[in-house]
């Protein structure tokens, strides 16, 4: 009919324009750091990290059942001292587990791997520190470690020097600038995490129960 208002025009859905907000898992994370293949695991990896994390360090919260020791508890306050300093997360033994986890989803788990083994070295009696410190070079220093820290020319030279007569001092300069690494990088990415955000939601909702 003359006059009559023509419909709108329908519109269609074109394949591959679905638009949606990205997973819970993901928001707050700078995906400018990560590549494709971190994105698709990170979620997967830290829901299972944090629920495998507290069934193993926490059975009470799930069981309800009380604690045989206090030492047992994993509290939020240690939790949320953590976001200190990388130095008090690494002071705790659970902290280095789960920061270990999170650096696994980033696939630079080797960074807190070498920085324990230095700390082990360090308490290591003289007659075995030329084994343990050949282990911790093949491991972690070497041009051809399969598990190679990320350190400049000078240092892996300078310590492949030291460890022909090493001393407990002799990985200091290669550990002080993998320490660095992982404050400056990834430390903050870590406190902005679900696998750090979730654990320590977790502990101060079961604490109000």
């Amino acid at each position: 009919m003359r006059g009559a208002a023509m419909p709108a025009p329908r519109l269609h859905k074109m394949p591959g324009m679905l638009f949606s907000a990205p997973p819970k898992e993901l928001q707050g994370t700078d995906h400018s750091l990560l590549d494709d293949k971190t994105q698709k695991r990170r979620p997967k990896t830290f829901g299972m990290d944090v629920k495998a994390y507290l069934r193993s360090m926490i059975p009470h919260l799930e069981s309800g059942m009380k604690p045989s020791r206090s030492k047992d508890i994993l509290s939020a306050d240690e939790v949320l001292q953590w976001s200190q300093s990388l130095e008090k997360l690494l002071a705790n033994r659970a902290g280095q587990d789960v920061f270990g986890s999170f650096l696994k989803s980033e696939f630079s788990e080797e960074n807190i791997e070498f920085w324990l083994a230095c700390e082990d070295y360090k308490r290591t009696e003289s007659d075995l520190l030329h084994g343990k410190a050949e282990k911790i070079y093949k491991s972690f220093v070497h041009s051809d470690a399969a598990k190679q820290i990320n350190i400049d020319f000078h240092t892996r030279e300078s310590t492949a020097k030291k460890i022909k007569a090493p001393t407990p001092t002799c990985f200091d300069e290669a550990q002080k600038i993998v320490y660095t690494l992982m404050e400056k990088d990834s430390y903050p990415r870590f406190l902005k995490s679900n696998i750090y955000l979730n654990l320590l939601n977790d502990l101060q909702a079961n604490s109000l129960k």
